[in-house]
């Protein structure tokens, strides 16, 4: 019964989720002042992250191995915050503040009861993974801009060097702050396989009221110092697969897709690699010198760009989801896309249209859905 009654209250709150978010952190913070300093300046963003997460919360609650992951995620995502265990109390007396005003049809004792044991128990999954992660990595790094390279008005890639080792696997991300907008974090993929020198590259694209994207862009130089948050994302290579690589990526997104394709270029695993850039225009290919670099090797991938909007271009034209039956097929690849949500969805459909098996498409949808507002840093 729990599960449901979780689902019955909660629909109340979400139809009038805006006023519920104001409620919430109105009574959180007239409660426990000292907490409006770990949340950003602007709170609309913050709004909607709650939302979501309490929507994965609740309807997560008949698969508990999936809400685990999400909740052990959160709880270690939320050290760089500086979120406390002692925090966690305060948190859930606001919720449930909350939803005895605005569930208030659905509410009874057997419903706060149910509140209660659930928010007890994803507190603790949240304060345990934190913990766990405490004893092996910081909350945060410092990292220093090594290199800020300007490829566009609107586009930098910045190359940084964390002050202690930061693990990752290609086709991960972290998430960024900046010395301009305190407890603002955004995520942005990592664009380079592990190197020995430990230095990692961004590609950041300055978005329209993007506060972290355009002091990336615009106001960071070398010698700056960036806070980064650990390593995360599940887009990468499947370590059990020697199937070829269809590699796919649009604008920005290239970055964790270049990332794949060095990891294969550095193994000793002979794994053919064909690697789609999407773009607008041949100026909009801002990182293909690096790419024929990377093609250039044994065994380099072979990189075909495809733009949309150049008549007058003599290679492939189209856009990324309709040029994919131009070829042989893609059936026996493993494929990997990244960029702007809608190419991603319409290229999964075209893959799925094409007979690839869903189970070797992988993305990072879920991801980009999650981002807190439209300055996510993901193309």
């Amino acid at each position: 019964m729990e599960p449901r009654t979780l689902k019955e209250s909660f629909s109340q709150l979400e139809a009038h989720s805006d006023k519920a978010a104001s409620y919430f952190y109105g009574r959180l913070f007239a409660a426990n002042p000292r907490l409006r300093a770990l949340f950003p300046p602007a709170m609309t963003a913050q709004r909607d992250r709650l939302f979501h997460a309490l929507t994965r919360i609740v309807w997560s609650q008949d698969n508990p191995s999936e809400l685990e992951s999400y909740l052990s995620r959160l709880g270690r995502d939320h050290r760089k915050y500086g979120v406390l265990p002692e925090h966690y109390p305060a948190v859930g007396a606001a919720l449930i503040a909350t939803l005895r005003v605005f569930a208030a049809d659905r509410w009874s004792p057997e419903a706060e009861e149910s509140w209660t044991a659930a928010y007890r128990r994803a507190a603790g999954t949240m304060i345990e993974a934190a913990e766990r992660d405490a004893a092996e990595a910081p909350p945060w790094w410092a990292a220093e801009v090594v290199d800020h390279d300007r490829r566009g008005p609107d586009l930098a890639v910045l190359t940084l060097r964390p002050d202690r080792p930061l693990a990752f696997l290609p086709g991960q991300y972290v998430t960024v702050q900046t010395a301009r907008w305190p407890r603002v974090w955004r995520p942005y993929s990592i664009a380079n396989a592990p190197r020995p020198d430990g230095l990692l590259r961004l590609h950041v694209r300055a978005v329209p009221a993007g506060w972290v994207s355009g002091a990336l862009v615009r106001h960071t130089t070398a010698g700056d110092t960036v806070l980064l948050g650990p390593a995360t994302g599940a887009m990468t290579l499947d370590p059990e697969s020697d199937r070829d690589l269809l590699l796919i990526a649009g604008g920005t997104g290239l970055a964790p897709i270049k990332a794949l394709a060095e990891q294969v270029v550095l193994s000793d695993r002979a794994r053919r690699v064909h690697l789609l850039v999407g773009a607008r225009t041949e100026r909009d290919l801002y990182d293909l010198p690096d790419l024929r670099s990377l093609a250039a090797g044994a065994p380099g991938p072979k990189v075909v760009p495809v733009l949309s909007h150049s008549p007058g271009f003599e290679g492939m034209r189209g856009e990324l989801p309709d040029v994919l039956d131009r070829f042989d097929g893609w059936d026996d690849h493993d494929v990997y896309v990244c960029g702007p949500t809608p190419m991603v969805r319409r290229t999964v459909a075209s893959l799925q249209r094409l007979g690839v098996p869903l189970t070797r498409v992988h993305h990072d949808l879920l991801r980009a859905e999650e981002a807190p507002s439209p300055d996510d840093g993901v193309a």
